[in-house]
């Protein structure tokens, strides 16, 4: 059977490569076939592929039993086929025997999948009273089909780790038993399942069976003992069935696995005593949090997905119970090496303990930037001002808690940096996301000098628009014009295509009540070919709002323009409405806004406007319903926190 599984799971991969190539050669297709996508249905409602398909699994596991990850993981493929080279090179993956990490996996599910869930209906709608019920919706398509994979960079070594190092450490199927949250849903969903491996009188217990499982299952064992295999971890993957000399085990349909007692004969083999299993277990947490940190949207987390995070843990925890063995000079070996042998180290020992060391080392330091990430951000969070009153004209008076809280999440942020910084880090760092929120917290606390230091230290590492444009704030709120003038004409012609830079500097000019010099900036600009409708937008804006009577004609002639080719931005009709109005022309104000809403029907502004323009036309019944639609709207809306982004 493992030919035809094997053949399967092939096809399984050449699906998936077509499913990618489709979306690159049309730009839209099936959202990811892929399990986790159900947390998007379980935490905002919208009903996506991925959740269709766990239903469809689960449900069918509960009647064949865990069959999708014996047939259809791609995952498994990788584990099969590492197992298979190592076969044919002499090795037979030992399986590695554990029963607190087996819960693991279960752990995982219900984080991913029972946690949301609880924290959406049961105590969301305590903490946040704001909150707007779950309205199921339907997400089947998508535009980025690769938005929530990770890159390259983090899918090769995951690949590796989670379907090759796991099957040499831990066993042929170890990253199922030991890591994978959808195997902690499968699972118990088996015990209750019909389908199941089967034995007739027939058989002689000759063990051939058991010699073939890959899922680690004492499969003569469990039909001698209770007529069936009630292991959960059996995949169906059917060898068992296909290799018995006397044909005595099938595939069948009978009483489930659940609510059958442990035989007194039945023998568990276990690695590990009690006391050792829970240090491996407090081992294994350490591993994981060291590269999966979910607390705090932190600028500083250096954070794995998930899922290769669990395959770390447990290849880690391993590591760290052989090199146990090798440091108490226990007889022990790996494969064909031998680490420990009449209680002398081996050179090979020696490169085990000193390898488990510097990851050790590695992960400590990891979770050490983490934990300083998490603390600055709690600090970060208390700093809520809005940027008008740190980089605007006039500085708003500070709080003493948020000044002490901005010095705290300066001391965290800085400890949180790489090691050549001053920081802790020292393989993986964030210098870049950090620094920016340095220079907030600086800015903050009126110390402008040492985030101008930063931003140029980061500029010259790595120039970034967004760095080039705090740094115009920074000057501009040092009073520098003529600086923050230098630094725009510079960058703006060493990269033109930044347009975002360009509508910063309008906005500052605009605040320093340079009114012409805003306009020649947003003029010069969209005369420019950027590729972008943004610099005509800011200019008929600029025109419309602040312009003489020509300027404002000016203004609504170039947003037309504009409009041509961009017929459904609502922006470009809210404008040109605001200048119909400004020039006293209701009416055609009305026409506009009217063909806006259809676009729009959400958008109270335009709405406020309609109403503005029905009471120019003497219409105060349809500007009191305009006006009245626009404060049910904001009514709605949920309120927004000024967090200081910088």
């Amino acid at each position: 059977m493992t030919a035809r599984r094997f053949t399967i799971l092939v096809i399984v991969q050449l699906l998936m490569i077509g499913h990618l190539i489709q979306w690159l050669a049309v730009g839209v297709t099936l959202a990811p076939v892929e399990p986790s996508e159900s947390m998007e249905t379980i935490k905002h409602g919208a009903i996506t592929v991925g959740f269709i398909f766990f239903a469809v699994a689960i449900l069918s596991t509960a009647i064949l039993g865990r069959w999708f990850c014996g047939w259809g993981c791609h995952i498994l493929m990788l584990q099969d086929f590492c197992g298979s080279l190592l076969h044919k090179s002499g090795i037979r993956p030992k399986a590695f025997r554990s029963r607190l990490l087996r819960w693991i996996p279960v752990a995982l599910a219900a984080y991913m999948f029972l946690w949301p869930a609880v924290y959406r209906f049961a105590i969301a709608p305590l903490v946040q009273p704001d909150l707007l019920p779950v309205a199921l919706s339907w997400k089947m398509t998508t535009t980025d089909y690769l938005a929530t994979f990770p890159g390259w960079m983090m899918a090769i070594p995951f690949f590796l780790v989670c379907g090759f190092v796991t099957v040499w450490f831990l066993g042929q199927k170890g990253y199922c038993t030991y890591a994978c949250p959808y195997g902690g849903v499968f699972a118990p969903v088996d015990e209750f399942a019909v389908g199941r491996i089967r034995v007739s009188d027939a058989c002689e217990g000759c063990g051939h069976c058991t010699a073939v499982c890959t899922s680690n299952v004492r499969v003569h064992e469990e039909v001698a003992l209770y007529g069936m295999v009630v292991d959960s971890g059996c995949m169906k993957c059917m060898d068992c069935v296909s290799v018995c000399p006397k044909e005595a085990l099938s595939f069948g349909f009978g009483r489930p696995a659940v609510g059958i007692p442990l035989a007194p004969n039945a023998t568990k083999n276990w690695d590990l005593s009690w006391s050792a299993e829970c240090a491996l277990l407090a081992v294994a947490l350490f591993a994981f949090y060291a590269v999966y940190f979910p607390f705090g949207e932190s600028a500083a987390k250096s954070t794995v997905p998930l899922l290769f995070a669990s395959g770390i843990a447990a290849c880690f925890a391993f590591m760290a119970w052989k090199t146990a063995h090798v440091l108490r000079r226990l007889p022990t070996g790996f494969h064909r090496m031998s680490l420990v042998r009449q209680r002398r180290i081996q050179p090979a020992g020696f490169a085990w303990v000193a390898i488990t060391a510097v990851l050790a080392v590695g992960l400590a330091d990891n979770f050490a930037v983490n934990v300083s990430g998490w603390l600055a951000y709690r600090s970060d969070l208390m700093v809520q001002l809005p940027e008008s009153a740190v980089f605007g004209p006039e500085r708003a008076d500070i709080p003493p808690p948020m000044q002490s809280a901005a010095r705290d999440g300066l001391k965290w942020y800085s400890r949180a940096r790489s090691i050549d910084s001053g920081g802790l880090a020292l393989f993986t760092s964030r210098d870049e996301s950090i620094a920016i929120r340095l220079v907030w917290l600086h800015a903050v606390l009126g110390e402008f000098a040492q985030g101008e230091a930063l931003l140029r230290q980061a500029w010259n590492e790595n120039p970034q628009e967004s760095t080039a444009i705090i740094l115009a704030r920074v000057l501009n709120a040092q009073g520098h014009e003529e600086q923050s003038d230098e630094w725009f004409r510079a960058v703006v012609a060493a990269h033109p295509t930044w347009i975002t830079m360009v509508d910063e500097r309008v906005t500052l000019l605009l605040q320093g009540e340079r009114l012409e010099d805003a306009i020649a900036v947003a003029r010069e600009a969209a005369n420019r070919q950027t590729g972008s409708t943004l610099p005509v937008r800011r200019l008929s804006m600029l025109l419309i709002e602040h312009g003489t009577v020509d300027e404002v004609e000016e203004g609504i002639r170039t947003a037309e323009n504009s409009l041509a080719n961009d017929s459904k931005n609502v922006s470009i009709r809210s404008a040109i409405a605001l200048g119909q109005l400004r020039l006293q022309r209701p009416a055609d104000a009305v026409a506009t806004l009217v063909a806006a809403i259809e676009l729009a029907p959400d958008e109270p502004h335009l709405f406020e406007l309609l109403g503005e323009a029905h009471r120019l036309l003497g219409d105060e019944a349809q500007a009191k319903q305009a006006e009245d639609r626009a404060a049910v709207i904001r009514a709605k809306m949920p309120s927004k926190s000024t967090a200081g982004e910088s």
